[in-house]
């Protein structure tokens, strides 16, 4: 399992990345419906993934088995009004946007290994 200074070490990295790029979101009908759903903006969006802490972590690092020169994505989740959001994102090649796979309501429930932990 990976660890909770693992997790930690990846947000590093992310945040640290998207100092310098953006976030691209894959063109996905669930995830653009998540905007619509939760009555956010994509602006709003992005900080919620800014903000993604370990204890949200309950997946990964995993390889993309749609486009193997991917890094590794992670899997999250975050309560957004009182709603469970599945978030799965990986930083990206280098010097290219992280991307985000998926940012969509959850289909099924996330258990959290580090939430209070």
């Amino acid at each position: 399992m990976t660890s909770k200074d693992e997790v930690e070490s990846f947000l590093n990295d992310l945040r640290a990345k998207l100092s310098v790029y953006k976030i691209f979101y894959y063109n996905r009908e669930k995830n653009k419906q998540a905007l619509l759903d939760l009555e956010i903006t994509p602006l709003q969006r992005d900080e919620f993934i800014r903000n993604l802490k370990a204890e949200d972590y309950f997946g990964g690092p995993k390889p993309d088995t749609n486009d193997v020169t991917l890094p590794d994505y992670w899997e999250f989740g975050i309560t957004v009004k009182a709603r469970e959001v599945y978030i799965k994102i990986s930083i990206g090649k280098a010097a290219r946007p992280v991307i985000c796979m998926s940012f969509h309501l959850a289909e099924r429930k996330i258990t959290y290994p580090y939430k209070n932990a």
